[in-house]
């Protein structure tokens, strides 16, 4: 198992439980423990994200995730950013008792010194007794929608001067 960061038992856990790392994700990224719930899962998905133990990550996926998964991808996404925590939006079902469940979260992270947000709703399915990650949805800002519309170079200018809106307010614009 590759692992590029170490955590100490004793640290805060990355996924942001308020447990340390030996209490929360550790056990279930080192196989010491299966996760019991979807969000448990989830929680130990991205801690390995944050200590790059993309291992962890095709072992925990279902059968179409590892198909298309790329580890070196993963482990440079891992590698290059800052993981500073994740929080759990919204869960239905994927519970002890469950055999599905979506788990909706945002991860923060910065990379290129930018803040930035992974927003997802991840669905999880039990495959033979343990939890795995099945797809997921990546939630973003709501597409732009334009009032009005679109003027082209050739139509005229909407600012009433009679000329085309190419030589008019449209000059400079790509």
């Amino acid at each position: 198992m590759v692992k590029y960061i170490t955590m100490k038992n004793e640290e805060l856990c990355p996924c942001s439980s308020g447990k340390t790392f030996g209490e929360c994700c550790g056990p279930v990224l080192s196989g010491e423990k299966k996760a019991e719930t979807a969000s448990q899962l989830m929680r130990a998905r991205y801690s390995a994200y944050a200590v790059c133990d993309t291992d962890f990550l095709y072992k925990s996926s279902g059968d179409e995730i590892r198909k298309e998964f790329d580890a070196e991808a993963s482990e440079k996404w891992s590698r290059q950013a800052e993981w500073n925590g994740m929080e759990i939006v919204h869960e239905e079902k994927g519970g002890k008792d469950d055999e599905e469940g979506v788990v909706e979260f945002v991860a923060h992270y910065k990379a290129g010194g930018r803040d930035c947000e992974h927003h997802e709703r991840s669905i999880f399915r039990k495959i033979d007794g343990e939890w795995r990650f099945i797809d997921g949805v990546i939630r973003g800002t709501d597409t732009y929608r334009r009032e009005t519309p679109k003027v082209g170079r050739n139509d005229p200018c909407p600012c009433g001067s009679g000329k085309k809106y190419k030589k008019c307010c449209g000059r400079g614009a790509a």
